[in-house]
């Protein structure tokens, strides 16, 4: 039989779960921050990198409005700390994830201007 773990041991397990998540996120989502215009070429290779980090985002705050709108337990003393946090948290990741779609936009943007004016940086 599959034996449980403790309280403590799967809070831990899910907080460890919580940082590799948003370690494969961050990953996904690094060459998207770090261009500038002078590597504009070669971050259309990670388009679809950028885009799978984008997505992971979105589903995360999904989550986390779902988690915000239907808590477990009501009942708890820490439930409207709980809230206000997870507000925070949405918020910033709504803010994260349009300053990403920008990101993607303005790429797009200039790469498309490069290729119909036939200007290389």
């Amino acid at each position: 039989m599959r034996e449980k773990h403790s309280p403590s041991a799967q809070r831990c397990i899910r907080i460890a779960l919580f940082i590799v998540l948003w370690a494969v996120i961050a990953w996904l989502l690094y060459p998207l921050l770090a261009f500038d215009s002078a590597s504009l070429i070669s971050i259309r290779q990670y388009f679809y990198r950028a885009v799978l980090g984008i997505m992971m985002m979105i589903l995360v705050f999904g989550k986390t409005v779902v988690d915000l709108f239907f808590p477990i337990d009501l009942s708890d003393k820490r439930a409207i700390s709980y809230s206000i946090l997870l507000t925070v948290y949405s918020l910033l990741l709504v803010g994260g994830i349009i300053f990403m779609i920008a990101r993607v936009i303005l790429v797009y943007l200039k790469s498309s201007i490069n290729t119909d004016t036939g200007v290389s940086y």
